[in-house]
């Protein structure tokens, strides 16, 4: 039996209309969840296959930062697929900080945020202080080390340059398939190319998100 514990505020998400949402977590990850709204502890508790039931906390952790539960359910559609989380506030100085790098995490109109998904094939959430990232496990590391280099002062049109460049990699190596939000995952052409313009200006972002 495993607890996670997850911002108020994604409780109704994870239970979802009439329990709906929490009833197909059981159902397909083999797990009884209870759910204290409170406090939002998550208790998991694995009841059937205790392979498929390891993914059972990190679907509930996954919706709890952000992500949809369709989203955090495709954890389950390969034993590789992996959830990971880049700890902004320990990587931050201060409030205002930790505003200015998700600014620039997420980029003018989501733009960088839309690119770490369309060049790495995972998918990413910014929420709160922390970058969700749902993907296989090259896909996530892609993701990570363009995180951290934004973190660590790189511009803009340098992380899409490593981006590309890892995105052609994995091409290269079969493994440019990519699933997008919303939609069904699909193989990008082999030739295919990204043009990506770079804004010298790297200011942050203002924008409104809940803090756990």
């Amino acid at each position: 039996m495993q607890h996670v514990t997850i911002p108020q505020d994604r409780i109704g998400v994870l239970i979802g209309a009439g329990g709906e949402t929490m009833r197909e977590i059981e159902e397909r990850a083999e797990v009884r969840l209870n759910i204290d709204s409170e406090t939002g502890s998550v208790e998991i508790e694995s009841v059937g296959d205790p392979v498929t039931g390891l993914k059972g906390p990190d679907i509930v952790q996954a919706i709890g930062r952000g992500f949809r539960p369709e989203e955090a359910l495709t954890l389950l559609d390969d034993e590789m697929r992996m959830f990971d989380l880049v700890d902004l506030d320990a990587a931050t100085r201060n409030k205002n900080d930790l505003q200015r790098q998700k600014g620039r995490i997420i980029g003018e109109d989501g733009r960088t945020r839309q690119l770490m998904e369309e060049l790495s094939g995972a998918s990413v959430v910014v929420y709160g202080k922390t970058v969700g990232i749902i993907g296989d496990p090259e896909e996530v590391e892609v993701v990570r080390s363009a995180v951290e280099m934004i973190l660590d002062g790189a511009p803009h049109g340098a992380v899409y340059s490593f981006l590309e460049r890892r995105h052609n990699e994995m091409q290269q190596e079969g493994m440019g398939y990519h699933r997008f939000p919303g939609g069904e995952g699909e193989a990008p052409e082999a030739d295919a190319e990204f043009e990506i313009e770079t804004n010298p200006d790297d200011g942050g972002v203002e924008f409104d998100e809940p803090e756990p």
